[in-house]
């Protein structure tokens, strides 16, 4: 049975969805709060997996289409999963929480390639 592997922050966020490692990085990085080194790698980072694998339409995780829609990567993407370690250390570096996540069954699947799947979760029980 396949493994799907999501980073995420361990709280949702006021939308209820539990941000992603890229989405987490970005807020840094966006925000203005990486040191020159950091703001490298976490550009380097983000170029690479631009470049490495395909970003689904934006209409994928359209909120009135596929509410709360979120990637996760597939366990045989292991060329994606080994970039991860610095992502989550820039993330500990500023104390934001990340936690990894695995699920055989994470939601309903609204886009799927070689590497990674995209749902809807499945509603708390």
């Amino acid at each position: 049975m396949a493994v799907f592997i999501r980073y995420q922050s361990p709280e949702p966020d006021r939308h209820g969805l539990h941000v992603g490692v890229f989405g987490l990085a970005n807020q840094l990085g966006r925000g203005g709060r990486l040191s020159a080194d950091e703001h490298r790698i976490w550009r380097n980072g983000n170029d690479w997996f631009n470049a490495a694998y395909p970003t689904p339409d934006a209409r994928v995780y359209d909120r009135g289409i596929n509410p709360g829609a979120v990637a996760w990567f597939k366990d045989t993407a292991t060329h994606l999963l080994e970039r991860i370690p610095p992502y989550l250390e820039l993330l500990a570096a500023h104390g934001v929480a990340c936690v990894r996540v695995e699920s055989c069954d994470p939601g309903r699947v609204v886009y799927e390639d070689d590497v990674q799947i995209v749902v809807v979760p499945h509603p708390a029980a």
